[in-house]
């Protein structure tokens, strides 16, 4: 046991323990539902649109999005609200509209199904390989952060902290699969606003509100676009075509429109109409969701010493959050918040886990290991495959520990995985000549391009001004290496 960054009280405790027990009950609930693999994978693809929509934004609402948006506030101001206004919302819509109709119309289970269908099964393997990394990747950094919150509250090492958030998930994933963990996510969307909304007033409250809070900054930090022009003249690091070419059309669009991990919500959908609504009913709420992320990170650094720039030593980000939380909230409010992140993390850890036992048992067991078996062998293998993923998971959590921003990491997995991804759907759906060889080569050349651009950055051949802007170029070369590659080799092939 350590000493625990914040100091929390039986009543505190006690409504932590509601969350869990709740939760928990969800997953055992739902049990007796899962009768079938589409039960299990795709909800029976029966949900309302109110559900899928909430589960839509609040999957998203993860580690990524609490965490990783606050630390990324607290590093670069008010540039972090890019990430939603040029960095979600036209892609959430560009993907009701226009791909919905391609992904639920032809009945797929998962996105690289769909890859299948398109382009020739070596496209749909080499997607399948790739996303199952990503997802156990991904869930391994809301795993890492969900046990750096009981490591500051509880004083637990950090080791105990990452098994005991891993058997939570595992439990009520296991049980009630991807059900389970859409109506815990609407749950989890309406505690992290109780949740979050006290620290932002009370930090307005305490700056002088926006007004305020303005003064006591950086004025870098406050304003979105004036010194976009100049990479050096900005905490991001980076100037507009970065932002406009890296983050709002390539990561994005990579993101919001092939990452199954979304994707699935909507196709739990019980008809076309409702799959379609939900990502463009998501983007509503989305449009606040800077209110309860990019405002603390900037309260953050307006009141909190840890933050303040000291020569030579990196503050830690990740932990603003948390010392907001310590720093204005009283015994029980602090209970509702710190579930509330709880909540989050655990949205982020089960939505990747879904997502990944879904593509290993349909896209890579059930295509190449074990064809043509029984419905309720591929039920099983999505059981032993959700604990599997959660072990992966706990190695993975290990990796983030090296970055002290988890938005800069995670930007980095979607440059490797979505970037290129987004350039072979694109051209999949819109361009009729682009050919199953051409996709496929397209892809890995794509992949390929994101790792030779990561190792001249790291080898120091390339330079960038921060490692935020390293990754939204690193995308935009990603992008562009597989548009071009797919429509050359389709030129030339069959």
């Amino acid at each position: 046991m350590g000493n625990p960054i914040i100091s929390i009280n039986f009543l505190d405790y006690g409504i932590i323990a509601v969350y869990v027990a709740v939760t928990i009950f969800v997953g055992y609930a739902l049990k007796k539902y899962m009768k079938t693999a589409e039960d299990f994978f795709l909800s029976g693809r029966s949900l309302p649109t109110w559900i899928t929509s909430l589960a839509f934004i609040s999957a998203n609402l993860g580690a990524l999005e609490i965490v990783g948006m606050v630390a990324n506030s607290a590093k670069y101001g008010i540039l972090t609200v890019h990430f939603y206004w040029i960095g979600a919302i036209p892609a959430m819509v560009f993907l009701g509209i226009f791909m919905m109709p391609f992904y639920y119309g032809s009945k797929v289970r998962s996105v690289p199904e769909y890859l299948k269908l398109r382009y020739n099964e070596a496209t749909r393997g080499l997607n399948a390989i790739s996303f199952a990394v990503m997802t156990v990747l991904m869930s391994g950094i809301s795993m890492y952060a969900m046990a750096l919150l009981f490591h500051v509250t509880l004083g637990w090492s950090l080791d105990t902290s990452i098994f005991l958030s891993a058997l939570v998930v595992l439990v009520y994933v296991f049980w009630g699969g991807l059900s389970s963990s859409i109506y815990n996510e609407v749950i989890q969307f309406f505690l992290i606003w109780l949740g979050f909304l006290p620290v932002v007033f009370l930090g307005l409250k305490d700056t002088g509100g926006f007004a305020g809070l303005a003064q006591r900054v950086p004025q870098s930090f406050v304003h979105a676009w004036q010194s976009m022009g100049d990479a050096t003249q900005n905490p991001l690091g980076t100037d507009w075509l970065g932002v406009v070419l890296g983050l709002g059309f390539v990561l994005s669009f990579g993101y919001w429109t092939t990452d199954f991990l979304v994707v699935q919500r909507a196709l739990a959908s019980r008809n076309l109409v409702s799959a379609q609504r939900t990502p463009i009913l998501a983007a509503f709420p989305k449009i606040i969701v800077p209110l309860i992320v990019v405002t603390p990170g900037l309260i953050a650094i307006a009141v909190l010493p840890e933050f303040q720039v000291v020569t030579g030593k990196t503050p830690e980000y990740n932990n603003a959050l948390v010392l907001l939380l310590a720093h204005y909230l009283p015994n029980g409010v602090l209970g509702l918040a710190i579930t509330a992140l709880l909540a989050s993390f655990m949205s982020g850890m089960a939505g990747n886990v879904t997502a990944f036992n879904t593509v290993w048992t349909y896209d890579i067991y059930g295509s190449y290991i074990r064809k043509g078996m029984p419905d309720e062998h591929y039920l099983k293998v999505g059981k032993y495959t959700t604990v599997v993923g959660v072990l992966i998971s706990i190695g993975t959590a290990y990796i983030v520990r090296g970055f002290p921003n988890l938005m800069d990491y995670m930007q980095l997995l979607f440059s490797f995985f979505n970037a290129p991804l987004f350039a072979t759907f694109l051209l999949g759906m819109f361009y009729k000549r682009a050919t199953p060889w051409g996709g496929f080569v397209g892809l890995l050349s794509g992949i390929l391009a994101a790792v030779i651009h990561y190792a001249m950055y790291k080898s120091g051949v390339l330079f960038y001004h921060s490692e935020m802007g390293a990754n939204f170029y690193q995308a935009w070369w990603a992008w562009l290496t597989d548009f071009v590659v797919t429509i050359v080799v389709s030129t030339f092939t069959k």
